[in-house]
């Protein structure tokens, strides 16, 4: 039924004048002029509440039906609230996906479907995720951040205030992970990065969590694996400065090595910009300094730059990489030169047992490849969201109210089984959790070596 004949069913003698009238035969009268006889025609309620002024009906008023009319103009703001988003229909929980589909690291976003498409398979087996003895559907919504920040704040921007997400899941790096989260903790929506391992992410933000172990962690566990492993006492560093995780990891390494052993032990300390591609100046520095051991916390696509050029120049040290090597992509890139590496990571796929190899043999089937560190990590994310969500115990309709209640729930997550480690989460929203050091076989594949732990 449309507005015209919803009035029309409160004042059958003006239907038959009004429904022979179209809009484009007459031009809009807001105003009468004087002299005019007032015309009940001129009540457009098509025009929207915003701009409809009601006009006086020159006739007899039933105030009953007047009454109606009032309630159905005061209800229609309802239905467009976003306090009203199960209003007159079956509530559907929203998941936001910030990923980068594209840009310089979209193996990473292809990681993060895949593992989200997996889940909504067994969210949908399922039913849907049950709150408080009711199931309720479930939508996924995939923004593209273009591996840029400011594409990450805007996504978030969009899934938060236009599609009405319940949770955010990412973005995965940090360098679009820290101001996303800006953005998803001043909007009070719970955002979970599965990757991000910057403290900034979560620093002072009681709405972003993340699934991964943290870089003041991490850069220590790799000084004191090289030290007890090797037995080197001189070191080089290799990262972008451009970039907020190869950055600030590189400073946490360089900290825990000098501790170790004593300042000037980092003996080259070589920086380049995102989209370089030629390092043969910082190596050429690093292979001139005597360092015996080079540590590069760098993504897939300059690994393979870096380990190549660094053996052309003539390098016959180990390179040491981070959780950023763990890519499907870095093998496939790099080949042969990478083989017999270490790097820190969340997972080892190669030898995995338990619910860890069903996930694995279960991506392999259904994508052909092993799942990376950053599939996985988004699996446990998502796994993480819906305990959370189930864990309210009821959802009100009202999104902020139910935002809130999902950030309350993922706070008192205790001792979490994931296919990446056990977590429970501290009062800054990161995960107590062991890392795992990976070496890269003579088949490429990367097999567990040792694991450590807070």
């Amino acid at each position: 039924m449309n507005f015209n004949d919803l009035d029309a069913a409160f004042r059958p003698e003006r239907a038959t004048r009004c429904k022979t009238e179209t809009l484009a035969s007459r031009s809009p009268r807001p105003t009468n002029p004087p002299g005019r006889p007032i015309h009940d025609c001129d009540i457009n309620p098509r025009q929207g509440n915003s701009n409809v002024s009601l006009i006086p009906y020159q006739g007899g008023v039933n105030m009953r039906k007047l009454g109606y009319l009032v309630m159905l103009f005061c209800a229609l703001p309802l239905c467009f609230s976003s306090n009203a988003w199960s209003f007159g229909r079956k509530t559907t929980i929203k998941v936001g996906i910030n990923a980068p589909m594209t840009g310089d690291i979209p193996k990473v976003g292809e990681g993060t479907k895949y593992a989200a498409e997996m889940w909504l398979e067994d969210v949908k087996k399922a039913g849907g995720i049950e709150v408080g003895g009711k199931k309720y559907p479930v939508e996924i919504i995939v923004e593209d951040n273009e591996s840029k920040a400011e594409s990450a704040v805007k996504a978030n921007t969009k899934l938060i205030t236009q599609d009405d997400v319940l949770v955010i899941i990412g973005p995965q790096s940090s360098k679009q992970a820290v101001p996303a989260g800006d953005v998803a903790n001043n909007n009070e929506t719970p955002m979970i990065s599965p990757w991000s391992t910057n403290p900034d992410t979560t620093a002072n933000r009681p709405y972003v969590f993340r699934g991964c172990f943290l870089d003041p962690f991490q850069g220590p566990v790799v000084a004191n694996f090289i030290t007890e492993e090797f037995g080197f006492t001189k070191a080089a560093v290799l990262y972008d400065v451009a970039s907020d995780y190869p950055k600030g990891l590189a400073e946490f390494f360089k900290a825990a090595w000098e501790s170790k052993h004593g300042p000037g032990s980092v003996v080259a300390y070589e920086s380049f910009t995102t989209k370089d591609t030629d390092f043969s100046s910082q190596l050429t520095k690093i292979i001139r300094s005597g360092a015996q051991v080079l540590f590069t916390p760098q993504y897939y696509n300059e690994v393979a730059l870096i380990v190549q050029q660094a053996k052309d120049l003539g390098w016959k040290g180990p390179i040491v990489g981070s959780d950023s090597w763990g890519s499907a992509e870095t093998i496939e890139l790099c080949g042969p030169a990478c083989y017999g590496q270490f790097f820190s990571t969340h997972y080892a796929a190669a030898g995995a047992v338990g619910a860890t190899k069903e996930f694995i043999d279960r991506y392999n089937k259904k994508y052909g490849y092993i799942p990376d560190d950053v599939a996985a990590l988004t699996w446990d994310a998502l796994r993480l969201a819906q305990t959370a969500i189930e864990n309210t115990g009821k959802l009100t309709g009202n999104i902020k109210k139910d935002r809130k209640a999902v950030r309350d729930a993922l706070a008192k997550i205790k001792d979490f089984e994931g296919i990446t480690g056990k977590m429970t989460f501290t009062e800054e929203g990161d995960p107590k959790k062991c890392a795992v050091i990976v070496k890269i076989s003579d088949k490429g594949e990367y097999e567990f070596y040792k694991q450590i732990c807070p």
